[in-house]
């Protein structure tokens, strides 16, 4: 794998480390900043970080460095999580997020010197007083002595001195002593031993910026006993290579540790050695010296050294295996935790494959149709294979599909940040309400949704809700409250805006229409569609431009990109009370359940998702409005007639009585359409039609039958807003 690939790995991991914080930024305004949420939010900046430098992105390594060390303060204990500390590091978020946009040549690199300023201060609001450095030797390097559990690798291994050698390092001087020191390794309680931990980064363990200090400080902190440091691969001086690892780890983890606790800790290292086995008790318990000292052979190989605490002298330990018997464990290299758990894990794939694949499924869903089509012709249509290949074809494009399904979440990520953006901008409160984000919908209506929920959001806060002052006068909190949601209904995923602001002012936006000359002045518009005026190109009631609004921009992209993914969108409002949209979008754009009708010398399907029930009407359940326009009573029920064939031009069948009713329902309530004949009800594959010919009102694409015939894919909510403008109901 080259460079290119493994960085867009890199910026892959970050993404999903970005969309992680925004959860756990969710999750301590709510008041859940516990120590769990604390490490996630350190170890996704830390990832970062570690990438960062790998690749060479110096502005984003700097910024998440110093990110980073707050945080750090932050689950040591050393700062208390406050509201203005939450501000901080939720900005500090939104400047990281621009940093790794501008790695990957998506914007220019941000101006962090505020941000930086304000973590700074954060960072000494309320800290604990820092403890006394260990003194350093008159060898070291003048500079600032790093404070215990400094996360600065150069600075601490600045101690040794510019001329000190390696085997001098690990010889048991007083430097080397001074530096394990500042590693903030206390011992933990004696406790029986559980785990043996063993650690070696490999040769370039270090080239995607793993820290091991952090990791062993972290496993410290887990309550690890009998650290020892394995130098006995440490080369001489002069023969060092400083890209390289030498040094590996062996420590005892308690009882109370689960193993896949211990995994967690290097969960973003890449290509190190972990051996994690379970160790009997020991026949005898050993007195832990209170202040052991490191003692090494003169000669090669090196001596494991174990951390000191003051200034007892144990005897030297060789680099002997431990006589303690145990079960090991083979070595791996970290790739991923070996748990069952973490078997489950995902896995990444290559879109382009996955899009192959999808592809491969439907077209053999095809194949299948087709050699059903044939058999049948044949009178070998019920036999079990091909009713067993059919269910398996089934059960394979489902799992197809569900591959492609990804959760409404990662659009709904992106929302807090846009909703403290425009905050900062109008200086409007809003309080956000999300629902529905675990809602699965295809990947391609994910990636697509973004940009007119991205609109809509902005214009209920620009044009929705009110400033502060202008609520406090109409009676309403001071705050105002935006609603979105996601639901899945009738085979299609629903997705509101709403807001409690101001609402649409009809009349305004009347008056607006008629001066950019939209619509007439002597119009006679309903309600719903003034209402519908406000998605025309050019149409805006801002009364000056700004970087929000104001050009006639945004809404009218909304509804061509709802209407490019098959979808509708709506509005409903009531003036002083708040407005909310609908988007209905189609849960995957690939595949579909349908009912296959004829109309006249057509064949079209319907979505199985929209049908309610199938009928044949008697006389005298049919009421006639006019010649055009009849109504069907349903169970009580009376339900418009839609002429299929008239509203898409196609010669059909005029005679209610000839005919098949089906129930259909859609966003915009229920109706019956009227077609010859139904043939069939298969899964069918959706082709798209804007794609290959243009987009037509009331078809939502295409799809190839099994006796190779097109046909077309009807959009229910399409049909019956056709015929609202063309009245053509049943005769």
């Amino acid at each position: 794998m080259d460079l290119d690939a493994i960085q867009q790995m890199f910026f892959q991991e970050s993404e999903e480390g970005l969309q992680a914080l925004e959860s756990c930024f969710a999750t301590c305004r709510e008041g859940g900043d516990d120590a769990e949420t604390i490490n996630t939010i350190f170890r996704a900046v830390h990832s970062i970080k570690g990438g960062a430098g790998a690749f060479g992105h110096e502005h984003l390594q700097t910024f998440a460095h110093h990110y980073e060390s707050v945080l750090d303060q932050l689950r040591s204990g050393g700062l208390t999580m406050t509201p203005a500390l939450l501000d901080v590091l939720v900005a500090a978020f939104d400047t990281l997020t621009d940093h790794v946009a501008a790695a990957q040549g998506e914007r220019s690199t941000p101006d962090d010197s505020a941000v930086l300023a304000a973590l700074e201060a954060a960072s000494h609001a309320d800290a604990a007083p820092p403890a006394e450095p260990p003194a350093a030797p008159a060898a070291a390097v003048e500079a600032p002595a790093p404070t215990a559990g400094s996360d600065d690798f150069d600075a601490l291994l600045g101690l040794l001195g510019p001329e000190a050698s390696a085997p001098e390092a690990a010889s048991g001087g007083d430097d080397f002593d001074a530096l394990l020191g500042l590693l903030d390794l206390e011992p933990a309680p004696a406790a029986t031993p559980s785990w043996r931990v063993r650690v070696r980064p490999s040769g370039n363990g270090f080239a995607n910026g793993s820290e091991p200090l952090l990791l062993i400080r972290e496993l410290s902190r887990m309550g690890a006993t009998d650290i020892a440091v394995d130098a006995s691969d440490l080369p001489p001086f002069d023969e060092l290579d400083v890209q390289r690892s030498y040094l590996g780890w062996t420590m005892d983890m308690p009882t109370e540790v689960a193993r896949e606790d211990i995994e967690a800790v290097f969960e973003f290292v890449d290509g190190w050695q972990i051996d994690i086995s379970q160790e009997e008790a020991p026949a005898a318990p050993v007195e832990q010296p209170e202040a052991p000292e490191v003692s090494v052979e003169p000669a090669p190989p090196a001596p494991v050294v174990t951390p000191p605490a003051a200034a007892a002298k144990p005897e030297p330990v060789e680099a002997k295996p431990n006589p303690v018997e145990t079960k090991p464990t083979p070595a791996v290299t970290k790739t991923a935790p070996p748990s069952a758990e973490a078997a489950a894990a995902t896995i990444r794939v290559e879109l382009d494959k996955l899009d192959r694949l999808v592809n491969l499924v439907g077209e053999l869903v095809i194949t299948q149709a087709m050699l059903a089509q044939r058999l049948s012709e044949h009178g070998l249509g019920g036999t079990s294979e091909l009713t067993s290949l059919e269910n398996l074809t089934r059960e394979l494009q489902d799992s197809a599909m569900s591959i492609r399904a990804q959760p409404m979440k990662t659009v709904f990520n992106r929302v807090p940040r846009i909703i403290r953006e425009l905050e900062a901008d109008t200086g409007k409160r809003v309080r956000l309400q999300v629902e529905g984000e675990m809602t699965e919908v295809d990947k391609t209506v994910v990636e697509r949704i973004g940009e007119p929920l991205t609109h809509l959001i902005r214009n209920a806060v620009d044009h929705g809700i009110e400033g502060p002052q202008d609520r406090i006068a109409a009676g309403k909190p001071e705050e105002g409250v935006l609603r979105v949601a996601a639901e899945q209904r009738s085979g299609r995923i629903v997705i509101t805006v709403a807001d409690d602001g101001r609402g649409i002012d009809r009349a305004r936006v009347r008056a607006k229409a008629v001066e950019r000359g939209i619509v007439a002045p002597d119009a006679n518009l309903s309600e719903e569609e003034i209402d519908n005026l406000i998605f025309a190109p050019g149409f805006s009631t801002a009364e000056k431009v700004s970087n929000i609004s104001g050009r006639g921009v945004g809404m009218d992209v909304v509804r061509r990109n709802v209407q490019a993914l098959g979808g509708r969108i709506g509005v409903s409002s009531r003036f002083g009370n708040g407005t909310s949209f609908t988007l209905s979008l189609p849960l995957t754009l690939a595949v579909l359940d349908g009912m296959i009708v004829k109309v006249g010398d057509q064949t079209f399907v319907i979505p199985l998702g929209n049908i309610v029930e199938s009928l044949r009407a008697q006389p005298e359940q049919l009421s006639y409005l006019s010649e055009q326009a009849a109504i069907l009573d349903v169970r009580g029920t009376q339900l418009p007639v839609l002429r299929v064939g008239p509203l898409l031009d196609v010669p059909a069948q005029t005679d209610p009585g000839e005919t098949v009713m089906i129930v259909v329902e859609s966003d915009v309530g229920q109706a019956v359409m009227m077609v010859d004949a139904i043939e069939d009800q298969r899964q069918v594959v959706v082709k798209s039609l804007e794609a290959n010919y243009r987009a037509i009102p009331g078809v939502s694409g295409a799809t190839i039958l099994g006796d190779g015939r097109v046909a077309l894919i009807l959009d229910v909510d399409g049909v019956m807003f056709q015929a609202r403008r063309k009245p053509a109901l049943a005769a």
